[in-house]
């Protein structure tokens, strides 16, 4: 998994694997799915990151038992 936030153009890029995209769905306004070519989710990209998210800087890391 890899977290990209581009500060100037306010877009925080959550990609899940390494896979390639063949289609994306915007689920509302910003807020687009990203899939692989056996429809599976690859990454989720949010726009107007700091208008969405309190500190799109910091990553927080847990693992749930």
């Amino acid at each position: 998994m890899r977290i990209t936030y581009d500060s100037e153009s306010d877009i925080l890029w959550i990609r899940l694997g390494s896979g390639g995209i063949s289609e994306s769905d915007e689920l509302e306004s910003g807020v687009i799915l990203d899939y692989d070519a056996e429809g599976h989710v690859v990454g989720l990209e949010i726009h107007q990151a700091s208008a969405r998210i309190e500190n799109p800087r910091a990553i927080e890391f847990a693992v749930a038992k």
